[in-house]
């Protein structure tokens, strides 16, 4: 900051960094992902609960109520649910986003941030690409458990590697829903009270049973949750038991499997960036 010979009271400002450059947003994006996975490595007990949490799932879901549930048009429950879980832990995990951006939020690190010269999108790019790391991470485990449960994916490697590109899509587009309710919820306790909605939306879903076996009005929700979407078109690729009732949602699983997530990613990213601009005015 310099003061004019001519006018010691006009204050000149230093140049600042040009937001809109490509290659800044991507630094900026980097670097906030860099300290999102490093904040991991310090603190592994968030890694053992994000990783922990899943396998305990499968565990449960997999073993206590596997044998008492059936498939319509039969097939092996296991089979069935795998997909479903993996669909349900990719859901799930966009409050782990939230509850971490509400924390750093209150923590006055959001607003540390915003006082640096950095890219106005690099806060919400930077945070989700951290977190598909994870959720990647996640898939995996998630992935070798169920293998060693017997569950298999036999539609072959191609439609395999698609359907993980799906799970991770779907995450993905959730990432930015975390973002931008963690950046509107006051603190760390609200966002832990966020699980009470987020619970409910996951199980009406096609997750654990078919839609076709729910009440009428019910199974047409399930239906079109884009969880439900995503479990289904993974079932496909999978080449595991479907039970799809016969809607025109459930016939075009693996076609709104891709456009849910980037409905979503449409409305929420902007949503998160522009939230991130506003915050403290």
């Amino acid at each position: 900051m310099t003061t004019d010979a001519a006018n010691p009271a006009a204050v000149r400002t230093a140049p600042v960094r040009d937001h809109g450059s490509v290659l800044w947003a991507v630094t900026d994006c980097w670097n906030i992902t860099r300290r999102t996975l490093t904040h991991y490595q310090r603190h592994p007990s968030a890694v053992v609960w994000q990783l922990g949490f899943p396998i305990l799932s499968v565990l449960l879901y997999g073993y206590v109520f596997g044998s008492a549930m059936k498939v319509p048009g039969g097939g092996d429950y296991r089979e069935f649910l795998m997909p479903g879980m993996f669909a349900m832990t990719m859901a799930m995990g966009f409050m782990n986003t939230t509850v971490a951006v509400v924390t750093d939020a209150a923590r006055g690190v959001v607003d540390r941030f915003r006082s640096m010269p950095m890219a106005p999108s690099a806060f919400a790019s930077g945070r989700g690409a951290a977190d598909l790391v994870v959720a990647a991470a996640e898939l995996t485990i998630l992935a070798v458990t169920a293998l060693l449960m017997g569950w298999r994916a036999e539609g072959g490697v191609p439609a395999g590697l698609a359907a993980f590109g799906l799970l991770l899509l779907l995450r993905f587009s959730l990432i930015w829903v975390g973002v931008w309710l963690g950046m509107l919820v006051p603190t760390p306790e609200a966002a832990g009270g966020l699980y009470a909605v987020a619970f409910p939306v996951t199980m009406i879903s096609s997750t654990f049973v078919a839609p076709s076996l729910m009440p009428g009005w019910l199974g047409t929700i399930a239906a079109w949750n884009p969880i439900s979407s995503t479990a289904t078109a993974t079932r496909e690729l999978f080449g595991n038991p479907v039970a799809g009732g016969g809607t025109w949602v459930e016939e075009h699983a693996v076609l709104m499997a891709v456009v849910w997530p980037l409905a979503i990613t449409l409305v929420c990213l902007p949503l998160a960036v522009r939230r991130f601009q506003r915050l403290s005015r």
